[in-house]
């Protein structure tokens, strides 16, 4: 199973992101939910460094099934709004992978 787990300051806003393990919902190239739940998270990052121009700090395991993205903590205000906004369009788009594939994904906040 994916675990995608979003983590959140006390204002809401995202801070960081953590997704880990693998859906197992078909053989390798053939897992749709896999491919979906990275072409959303990958997307996600990298509109927002191409779009913000922040260099958020990037971790990623070596076989797959590891991406863990933390934010700088000093983003001024226009450009955290821009952030929040591409991160909260993944979050939602990852709810909507949990909502019809839920055995093989889950998406919680911390």
């Amino acid at each position: 199973m994916i675990n995608a787990r979003i983590y959140r300051s006390n204002e809401g806003l995202i801070t960081s992101f953590t997704l880990s393990g693998h859906a197992a919902f078909d053989e390798y190239g053939k897992d749709i939910v896999c491919a979906g739940a990275s072409a959303v998270t990958f997307g996600a990052v990298n509109a927002v460094l191409s779009l913000t121009n922040i260099e958020p700090q990037i971790d990623q395991g070596g076989e797959g099934g590891f991406l863990q993205v933390k934010l700088p903590s000093n983003l001024d205000g226009s450009v955290s709004e821009k952030v929040q906004l591409l991160l909260e369009g993944m979050v939602v788009s990852l709810q909507t992978i949990e909502r019809d594939y839920g055995q093989y994904i889950s998406v919680s906040d911390e």
